[in-house]
């Protein structure tokens, strides 16, 4: 035994028995080495396994090596530094900002640009048409009127001064200072050129809808006539010379002469004109229409000159009327008080057709001061159709009154049971509730009774 023993320690000593690390382990002297930056040991090739000899025959990867070039690439930089424009004075706009900057402003600045050039040349083309309208028709008023234009006291230096810009397609004139005629008030309507999409509407709307006119440019002229009530226009009439002059007045009545195009409107928005009845009229153009309200009334207003007129007027007459009642349909017999005029309406036309009958308009008041005294029985039917006006009037403020009536009386009784009521105590209550009941069912059932 002894000698078995000697020979394990001699076998002992010369074979090592300590762990061979396995690859890619590390050592506790390794590991403590390299906390402290010690060189890192070499690793011993596996020698003796040929399964893994290509695999201990690669060499080890080894990282890549960063360029400068990279590092000069990714340096850091400070903020705003990349694609920053350089700094430069606060007026130098152009070196600091590029056309890309401005694209949305080059789309709206042309569309924008197109629209003040439309604008400005509409206007000037609607100023231009009322100021052509000026001169032609300036004399004529110059000649019949002591005042043109809103100037009191003294006449336009020119021809277009006697026109007030109300808007960019409208405008307005007066003229006074004449026998038989207090004033006149002319006004002018043109297309709107100066807004395309306006005017694309108003053209567009018509092709859809009947309620809305195609756009018209027009002439619309309203004479207002004394009537025998100068003193009441001018204090200082009468005095002098002035008694010589021979009475305005004349006797009320409702006459047109209307182009057929315009007549349903004219009845639609009228409540003179629909007091009439039409006729055709055989020395009239076939395109128009008599609204009158009696046969005499017809044939003294349609004077030869008058049909000359209307006929050298052609498509661009569009209505003459004389009328006494109110334009709108009267809610009271206030409105029902006649105020004469004298109305014309004529389409904007470059050619002097119109004119003729424009002049005629202006003298129209000294034809019906002479000659508008009717007979009786001429005058009979015109005072009928007034009453009946007046009593469908008069009957429905009536029943408008009666209404009010009723409901005050009814506020009152309200007001007086509900006031008897919280005098009541709560059984008298109930008590007065239930013969109010009894009392209702009883005046239904006679209602029932009586319509059966």
């Amino acid at each position: 035994m002894p000698r078995l023993e000697a020979d394990d320690r001699r076998l002992s000593s010369t074979v090592n028995l300590s762990p061979i690390p396995r690859r890619g382990q590390l050592t506790m002297a390794d590991f403590v080495k390299s906390l402290f930056g010690g060189p890192k040991p070499a690793q011993a090739p596996v020698v003796g396994d040929d399964d893994f000899a290509d695999y201990a025959s690669a060499p080890e990867p080894t990282p890549a090596a960063i360029s400068s070039v990279t590092n000069a690439a990714y340096a850091a930089q400070p903020t705003g530094g990349i694609g920053a424009r350089p700094y430069t004075a606060w007026y130098r706009v152009w070196e600091r900002t590029t056309a890309e900057d401005f694209k949305l402003e080059m789309y709206i600045l042309p569309f924008l640009a197109v629209l003040i050039l439309v604008h400005v040349w509409g206007t000037r083309a609607n100023r231009s048409k009322a100021r052509a309208w000026a001169l032609a028709h300036a004399p004529a008023l110059q000649h019949e009127f002591a005042q043109v234009g809103y100037k009191a006291g003294q006449q336009p230096a020119a021809s277009a001064d006697i026109l007030r810009e109300k808007k960019a397609d409208e405008f307005q004139s007066y003229a006074t200072g004449r026998q038989n005629v207090a004033f006149v008030d002319f006004k002018i309507s043109l297309i709107k050129r100066y807004n395309p999409f306006m005017l694309l509407g108003e053209y567009t709307m018509p092709l859809f809808f009947e309620s809305f006119p195609a756009p018209v440019e027009r002439l619309e002229a309203t004479a207002y006539v004394f009537d025998g009530n100068e003193t009441k226009f001018a204090p200082s009439y009468g005095s002098g010379d002035a008694k010589k002059v021979p009475s305005s007045s004349f006797d009320g009545f409702v006459f047109a002469v209307v182009h057929k195009d315009m007549m349903k409107r004219m009845r639609e928005d009228r409540y003179d004109v629909s007091l009439t009845t039409t006729r055709d009229h055989a020395k009239l153009p076939v395109w128009t229409a008599v609204m009158s309200e009696s046969a005499e009334i017809t044939d003294m207003v349609l004077t030869p000159e008058l049909i000359k007129a209307i006929h050298d007027a052609g498509d661009d007459f569009e209505a003459l009327i004389i009328s006494d009642q109110p334009t709108d349909q009267p809610k009271t017999l206030e409105d029902t008080t006649p105020k004469k005029r004298i109305s014309l309406s004529l389409k904007l036309s470059s050619s002097p057709s119109t004119l003729p009958l424009f002049t005629y308009f202006l003298r129209l008041p000294d034809h019906l001061s002479a000659s508008a005294h009717f007979r009786p029985e001429a005058l009979r039917r015109i005072k009928q159709t007034r009453e009946e006006q007046m009593a469908k009037i008069r009957k429905i403020s009536e029943e408008e009154k009666a209404e009010e009536r009723k409901a005050s009386a009814d506020k009152l009784k309200r007001e007086q049971r509900d006031a008897k009521l919280g005098r009541l105590s709560a059984d008298e209550q109930r008590k007065f509730l239930e013969k109010e009941r009894e009392r209702d069912g009883r005046k239904k059932m006679k209602r029932s009774t009586v319509k059966a």
